[in-house]
């Protein structure tokens, strides 16, 4: 892979049917799809599933997705026959933690404590502590260097509720974005004893469905009121000035509210009242101090984006840092801060930059106007 000079992410705009969207966002894209495919299927393959085996699992969710919406599988239908591979393809991408999980229980196979490469800072700055008197919420996304080569930026044009624009996978509907509501989510990983002990729906659907609100309370009941198979953090903002993270369990939710006008969250449970009733057994050491730096680094005073930008750009203690350089771990992966996503939901862009530990030039995408490059963020 070229990570250490890493490209601007792919822009990718559909509109029409959700089919007729799928067709077009996998055509545009076929090669980066194949290999968000690869990844995955890759796993799969390791830990010896075999074709039969494979399609019986991917179903299994597939049938879970169809009963939450079947505009998503149509979606991923239009994604497959665009790019020209398999639909179980897509429905692994779209449900891949879940199914990844459900792969590994079934073959007694369980993630080495070493190998964890998903971790994640979010933030949300409310208007009275801005720079800009405008809401900023952001994140760095740490998880498989690889992905640097198979994300994307998604923009889609919709006749049935707001336009929308997602930091994703390709081939994926959504990760972390905005819509023209001004509604936000960005998303970090958490783990519970209580995981998968019971079915759910996606997380990357739940996601999809956030920014698919006209409304910001709906958003939230789509993240509070939807069951999920695993834990997950999940930070949903409003261009009104209010941001709520939500530590989620598969059948609980914990809200943590802003504090002096900001939430910042790592990949532990912070919640007491969470605390005190489940166990945190995805302990990441990093993840115990990166929250805190980031407060740090932001200060007292008024934010500004270009200040939070420099706050997820902090290398205390690397390669396990807020912003994570390439990083092998024993199992040959290769993990970093794959994207630093900065959201101004006023303007409906998101700032973008890959691989941030190694570069520092960002694209800005947008939900009206194509996207440009800007100035590199500051040393």
């Amino acid at each position: 892979m070229t990570a250490l000079n890493p490209q601007p992410f792919p822009f990718v705009s559909v509109s029409g049917t959700p089919y007729e969207r799928g067709v077009q966002y996998g055509k545009a894209v076929p090669d980066r799809v194949r290999r968000s495919i690869g990844l995955y299927a890759g796993t799969l393959d390791e830990l010896g599933f075999t074709p039969p085996e494979k399609a019986r699992l991917i179903g299994q969710f597939a049938k879970e997705i169809a009963v939450f919406g079947k505009h998503y599988l149509e979606e991923m239908r239009g994604i497959a026959d665009g790019a020209g591979v398999p639909l179980d393809d897509i429905v692994l991408i779209n449900a891949r933690t879940e199914i990844v999980a459900q792969a590994r229980r079934e073959k007694n196979k369980p993630e080495a404590e070493d190998d964890a490469v998903d971790g994640c800072t979010g933030a949300i700055i409310l208007p009275e502590r801005s720079a800009t008197g405008k809401l900023i919420h952001g994140m760095n996304w740490d998880w498989r260097a690889e992905c640097a080569e198979t994300a994307i930026v998604l923009r889609v044009s919709r006749e049935d509720g707001p336009d929308f624009m997602t930091f994703v996978e390709a081939g994926g509907l959504a990760r972390c974005g905005v819509n023209e509501a001004g509604i936000a989510i960005t998303a970090n990983y958490l783990e519970s004893e209580r995981d998968y002990k019971q079915s759910g729906v996606p997380l990357v659907l739940i996601r999809r469905k956030v920014l698919e609100q006209k409304h910001y309370a709906m958003a939230l009941r789509a993240v509070a009121a939807t069951p999920k198979a695993c834990s997950n953090n999940m930070m949903v903002s409003t261009v009104e000035g209010w941001g709520i993270d939500f530590e989620c369990a598969p059948d609980e939710v914990f809200p943590l509210y802003p504090q002096d006008g900001l939430i910042v969250h790592a990949n532990h449970w912070v919640s007491p009242v969470a605390l005190s009733k489940l166990k945190d057994v995805g302990l990441l050491g990093d993840s115990f101090y990166r929250d805190k730096r980031v407060l740090q680094r932001l200060g007292p005073g008024k934010i500004s984006p270009e200040d939070l930008k420099a706050a997820f750009f902090d290398d205390f203690a690397s390669p396990f840092a807020v912003c994570r350089p390439v990083l092998p771990n024993s199992a040959g992966d290769l993990s970093a801060t794959v994207a630093m996503i900065i959201i101004d939901s006023t303007s409906g862009t998101i700032d973008v930059a890959p691989l941030p530990a190694h570069c520092r030039d960002f694209t800005r995408y947008s939900l009206k106007d194509a996207p440009v490059a800007l100035a590199r963020a500051a040393e």
